[in-house]
């Protein structure tokens, strides 16, 4: 379990939600927490920096947010994020400074570190995504099962309960998701992890693999 660890899986340095993860020692943790925070965090923010739209909204006068794009309350759009055309933001969302949210996409009760891609058909819901990770075209999170019971986090056979009828996936930084994958409900990736196209993910992948398919993961750099 270390290796998901909060520190173990972000960068704090590049999300201006650093304090939120520093009372907590997993990433699932504080996902209920999400919106209370943002009002809390969005009142300390410079406005000379960030433009107030709306009632606790905040926008980084360096982000680009197009005409046809939708920003509801709790949300913090950072310095030079985008938010393309079309886009839904539901609320108690942080888009990273950097962070890219593209056509179509809708993201809900999220935290996209600085730099996340998301930037084509892509739904985020109950989910935390880190620095630089990027999920390609079509690819989402199923933050509910099927039977509406709560999530378990699934290591192996061991099961954890997290107590949450509702919570997506935690991508560590830098992963990088294929076009079209569905990434169940608690779905934990570690750093540096690919995954390829068209794979339906399910339980806790380790940092530094290849995701072929749900079933063949390999190291990225085999020991010889």
């Amino acid at each position: 379990m270390d290796q998901f660890k909060i520190e173990n899986l972000f960068t704090l340095s590049h999300t201006l939600a650093a304090d939120l993860f520093i009372t907590r020692r997993y990433p699932w943790e504080l996902i209920p927490s999400i919106s209370d925070y943002i009002i809390s965090r969005g009142m300390t923010l410079s406005a000379a920096q960030y433009a107030r739209p709306a009632e606790n909204v905040w926008i980084a006068k360096s982000a680009r947010v197009a005409s046809s794009a939708t920003v509801e309350s709790p949300c913090i759009i950072d310095e030079n994020a985008e938010i393309r055309t079309g886009a839904y933001i539901r609320g108690s969302a942080i888009v990273g400074a950097g962070a890219v949210v593209g056509n179509s996409c809708e993201l809900k009760n999220c935290i996209l570190f600085d730099g996340v891609q998301v930037p084509h058909f892509n739904y985020v819901g109950d989910s935390i995504l880190g620095y630089k990770s990027h999920m390609g075209a079509g690819s989402i999170t199923s933050n509910v099962k099927s039977d509406r019971s709560d999530v378990t986090l699934r290591i192996g056979e061991k099961r954890i309960p997290t107590g949450m009828r509702k919570f997506g996936a935690i991508l560590g930084d830098s992963v990088e998701i294929g076009c079209n994958c569905v990434l169940n409900p608690g779905t934990v990736v570690g750093r540096n992890t690919t995954v390829y196209p068209l794979t339906a993910l399910r339980g806790v992948i380790p940092a530094d693999h290849i995701v072929k398919s749900g079933i063949d993961i390999v190291p990225k750099h085999p020991k010889s």
